[in-house]
């Protein structure tokens, strides 16, 4: 004889395997619905693709290969250093060209800066007279003529400051301050612009899979389909959390190693792995969120108003467009309750500094945390539209 409680077992065992069953058929259909959406894949292959790669080349305050050239009329010890000190990536490599070659250079947009350095430069400035250097700008190159020029003044005045200690024997500063650009040595604005911008794809595009998968049933009739199977509101849920959530996850594998580091040459410091183990919970976060608005909206121009009112606090209040300090601290205490704070927080971690599980395990609790209570509230409000249409 079996004991008396093996057949309850059996029977919840059972049940559970049906369960799981019905999530993932569930799931598959979603998937292969989104697969008859040409509209929906080209949006997905859009923003895991050209959308990271222009968010990391376009960014107009970048100062990136100016093209520069130099007049060296002194011919001194002292032009010459001034002239090693432009390099890449900032700056190409100086051309130097004749006087005369100015107007030509510029007028044919061959050069956004040169530096003429007039004859006996070096003499009059150990003098102490004070000498000009001419530095021409061509300004119709807005973002690099702003930029630049203040660079091109700070690296002269450091090497012609330097210069002039060494060779006077000045008295040393007390202090010299050695800077060190840890992470991001040459502050390449393109390497934070391409993973600020997938971390903010994966919340957006989740959202807008799972609502418009939600409301396109609606639309087509099929949900009540679905109220006639012997499936529950929250095996309905599920299979559109797993499998909108798979899609947008394999989205970001592919553009961190094909996009991140193939096209663009961005070096990741962390694991990936451990990357997108956390975008998995906030994925859990985000998609329980595109179905709770879906109960919320009767069409999909309602959810894409919708969608805005929410996509961008999440976005500008989450520490991926200004660090979290400089917000007032109402705002940063009411963000914490927000999914994209803590994914932020772990994506710069782990894409940045290489962190680990030891650092970011607060980071994956408060995930985890948010996720179950948006999946619980999505959940509630998706019963209640369900009974309404039954």
């Amino acid at each position: 004889m079996p004991p008396p409680d093996s057949e309850p077992g059996r029977l919840a065992g059972t049940t559970l395997s049906r369960n799981a069953a019905n999530i993932y058929r569930l799931g598959i259909k979603e998937l292969w619905s989104l697969a008859r959406d040409p509209m929906m894949l080209v949006l997905i292959a859009y923003t895991f693709t050209v959308s990271i790669y222009v968010a990391a080349t376009a960014m107009p305050e970048t100062l990136h290969k100016a093209p520069i050239a130099i007049v060296d009329e002194d011919r001194s010890p002292l032009s010459l250093r001034i002239s090693t000190v432009f390099y890449p990536p900032r700056f190409d490599a100086p051309v130097m060209i004749p006087l005369r070659g100015i107007d030509t250079g510029m007028d044919a947009g061959d050069y956004t800066f040169v530096l003429d350095i007039p004859p006996e430069f070096q003499r009059d400035v150990l003098a102490g007279r004070s000498p000009a250097i001419q530095l021409n700008v061509d300004a119709t190159r807005m973002s690099q003529a702003f930029t630049g020029s203040g660079y091109v003044q700070q690296m002269v005045l450091a090497e012609v400051t330097e210069f002039v200690q060494r060779y006077r024997g000045s008295t040393p500063l007390p202090v010299e301050l050695a800077l060190r650009m840890r992470f991001n040595p040459n502050l390449e604005q393109s390497w934070f612009g391409a993973l600020m911008e997938i971390i903010n794809n994966v919340t957006l595009l989740s959202i807008i899979l799972t609502g418009a998968a939600l409301i396109r049933e609606r639309e087509h009739g099929t949900i009540e389909h679905l109220l006639a199977m012997p499936v529950t509101p929250a095996e309905i849920m599920l299979a559109k959390v797993w499998s909108m959530g798979l899609v947008v996850l394999l989205a970001v594998a592919v553009a961190l190693v094909l996009v991140v580091q193939g096209l663009l040459r961005i070096p990741i410091e962390g694991a990936l792995t451990l990357f997108l183990a956390g975008a998995a919970l906030h994925l859990f976060a985000t998609t329980s969120i595109g179905i709770f608005m879906a109960t919320q909206a009767r069409s999909m121009p309602q959810f894409g108003m919708l969608a805005v009112l929410i996509l961008l606090p999440l976005q500008l209040l989450s520490g991926n467009s200004t660090p979290r300090e400089s917000m007032p601290e109402l705002v940063q205490y009411i963000m914490l309750a927000a999914p994209t704070t803590h994914f932020v927080a772990l994506g710069q971690a782990i894409l940045y500094r290489g962190a680990g599980i030891t650092v970011v395990w607060p980071q994956f609790l408060a995930l985890a945390g948010i996720g179950a209570a948006f999946f619980t509230i999505a959940l509630s409000r998706f019963r209640s539209t369900i009974s309404q249409m039954a």
